[in-house]
């Protein structure tokens, strides 16, 4: 790994209200946060850092009546993918110890999306679209209650393809309330493509106005033009609320992640919007950025960081990549499931006319480019828009179509989850693949990790559920779910790569597991690939201390073969659930509503908020790591004999 250093916050004292030198003395910070840590979003936060600077340097009150005063301004990123260059700054103005900054996406840390634990965070965000109606809620508080202070939301231009922005902005102009400031990071960018191919916003300034807000827009990186456009606030109607619509460019700082340069770099895609980049990268990056900022401050200090490598971190992958246990690095395989997935759907929507594919704004993380491209007629791309999604499904569906959805499970199964309910109730089939599904990747945090969405669509009457354990698996449930199935199927992907390559003996039958450790002891039933893998770690730990534990992979998470059912769980005294997901409302309770009172059923699953860490550190922090595994049930099992 390269030589990490960040600018300690003395320097920064040294910039001299310069905020050009500021922000990209941010930047620096930043990239060697995402460095470190392995993941992170490195173009949105280089973006936005001029106007992050510039508020919380020059505009904002916030630095001198302190963090807590009830009349300070507020400010949050709606689009909370950009926090480590909010986490930079933060440290920069000495809120956020620079020890902490280099604990980015590890527990005990900072989370990779925004949370309010952390000193100078206003708001959780990170699942898009919200930002706005919480700021209009924070300034209607502080109007009610008499205090000073503006709200300021930052949102990032795809983001307000969410219909929730919409609301937000004709009902603050309705309740009068102008003491909400809206900032659009107007990048023109998502995720790896431009917004206007993936939803075109169009005339943004028009719109906006339209709601009956004061609208002003300039150029993000320019400070004069910047504080020409917050007077103009200060000078507009009291009651109106602002927005500004800052044009900015996606990787600002660092001429290679520049667009429109590295869009052209890349065929027509962004490759610096999620990820933390290789060693030449970073050092042509961060050398860069440096060498900038020495033209300036010649004898700029930069303090070393340690580099010695952080147990689980995978540094230089991408994002979607962050999820491999490398504690067990060797055993680390190329499997993805979510790879296998997107070569089935692609020979499915080759061999079968009604198949469309649908996707939020996620092909690349979602393995579905392949049909995006090569079957462009088949595939419907609705941007950030999860209800709008869910409900043009439902409309293919009723034409005879068979809908294949695709978004991260956390944001699928609980933003749309009222839209699925309408669409079942149908009695249609749609498809609805749930990736990123369970505790791991953990970087990213609460936003990001799915552990409720079992419960959330296992409710709705015509909704199965599955979470296959391999690639052979995952190709196989998703033909059943396409060619076979009479209802509406949710399949639980993981994002990341396999930590071992998991043999199954035999092909998978409708409702039926798959023992893979046939010990005489109590039995583990598991399902998803990193799950398994820690009941077999478990199993392996046990053996050695003279129990044979029993490991079953169950895909099926609410539909089972009832004969199989009862002749492989019926009559087990002790039976353990692995659950990638609340223990309440997953595999565990579906086996005990199936199973009756007959079998004691006892789910280890994901107790209170998920942690934010690497793999290994989020499984160890919630006992569900092999070895914590095999500590739990030789516990339980201690209990259950003094018992009889």
């Amino acid at each position: 790994m390269s030589a990490l250093s960040l600018i300690p916050s003395r320097e920064f004292e040294r910039a001299d209200g310069n905020l050009s030198l500021l922000a990209d003395m941010c930047r620096a910070n930043a990239l060697v946060a995402v460095k470190r840590a392995g993941s992170g979003h490195v173009g949105s936060s280089f973006s936005s850092l001029d106007i992050v600077v510039h508020l919380l340097w020059r505009e904002l009150n916030v630095a001198q009546v302190g963090w807590n005063d009830p009349d300070r301004d507020i400010f949050f990123s709606s689009k909370g993918h950009d926090v480590p260059g909010l986490y930079a700054a933060l440290s920069a103005l000495g809120v956020i110890p620079a020890e902490r900054l280099l604990l980015l996406r590890r527990l005990g840390g900072l989370d990779g999306h925004p949370d309010i634990g952390v000193p100078g965070i206003e708001a959780n965000s990170g699942s898009l679209g919200m930002g706005l109606s919480k700021g209009r809620g924070l300034a209607w508080g502080k109007r009610h209650l008499g205090r000073g202070g503006r709200v300021v939301v930052m949102t990032g231009d795809g983001e307000l393809q969410e219909g929730q922005n919409w609301e937000a902005f004709a009902a603050a102009a309705h309740q009068g309330i102008g003491d909400l400031w809206a900032v659009v990071d107007r990048n023109e960018l998502q995720s790896d493509r431009p917004t206007e191919e993936i939803l075109a916003l169009r005339d943004l300034e028009q719109k906006i106005a339209a709601f009956g807000w004061h609208v002003e827009t300039c150029d993000g990186h320019d400070h004069q033009a910047l504080a020409a456009a917050f007077a103009s606030f200060r000078a507009a109607p009291p009651d109106v609320p602002k927005a500004l619509v800052a044009h900015t460019i996606k990787g600002r700082g660092v001429s290679f992640m520049e667009h429109p340069q590295a869009l052209r770099d890349g065929n027509g895609l962004y490759r610096w919007h999620a990820g933390a980049p290789d060693d030449e990268t970073f050092a042509r990056a961060h050398a860069e950025l440096v060498d900038r900022i020495r033209a300036e401050l010649p004898d700029l200090v930069l303090e070393p960081v340690a580099v010695a490598r952080v147990e689980g971190s995978l540094e230089g992958e991408p994002e979607s990549g962050s999820g491999t246990p490398s504690r067990r690095r060797a055993a680390v395989t190329d499997e993805y499931v979510a790879a296998a997935y997107g070569e089935e759907l692609l020979a499915l929507v080759e061999a079968r006319a009604d198949v469309v594919v649908v996707d939020a704004d996620l092909s690349s993380d979602c393995r579905v480019r392949a049909v995006e491209v090569e079957q462009p007629q088949r595939f419907v791309e609705v941007g950030i828009a999860e209800q709008d999604m869910v409900s043009m499904a439902a409309g293919l569906a009723r034409q005879g179509l068979v809908p294949v959805v695709n978004s991260f499970a956390s944001f699928l199964a609980a933003r749309a989850n009222e839209q699925i309910y309408n669409q079942a109730s149908e009695r249609t089939r749609v498809v609805y693949a749930l990736h990123y599904a369970g505790l791991i990747p953990a970087g990213p945090g609460k936003s990001h990790q799915s552990i409720r969405d079992i419960s959330l669509l296992a409710a709705l009457p015509n909704v199965a559920l599955v979470q296959p354990t391999n690639a052979e698996e995952t190709k196989a449930m998703l033909r059943w779910a396409v060619e076979e199935a009479e209802e509406s199927v949710g399949i639980r992907l993981a994002i990341g790569p396999s930590p071992r390559r998991i043999e199954l003996p035999g092909q998978t039958s409708f409702g039926r597991g798959h023992v893979l450790a046939d010990g005489d002891g109590p039995t583990l039933v598991a399902y998803g690939p990193v799950m398994v893998h820690e009941a077999l770690v478990a199993a392996e730990a046990l053996t050695a201390r003279g129990v044979q534990l029993r490991v079953v992979a169950l895909p099926w998470l609410n539909r089972f073969d009832t004969d199989w059912l009862v002749d492989e769980l019926g009559a087990i005294e002790d039976l353990f659930v692995l659950e990638d997901h609340s223990p309440v409302g997953g595999l565990a309770d579906a086996l005990r509503r199936s199973l009756g009172t007959a079998v004691a059923v006892t789910a280890f699953g994901v107790e209170g908020w998920p942690a934010c860490g690497t793999p290994p550190e989020a499984l160890a922090a919630h006992g569900l790591d092999g070895a914590s595994l095999a500590l739990r049930i030789e516990s339980a099992l201690a209990v259950a004999a003094g018992r009889s």
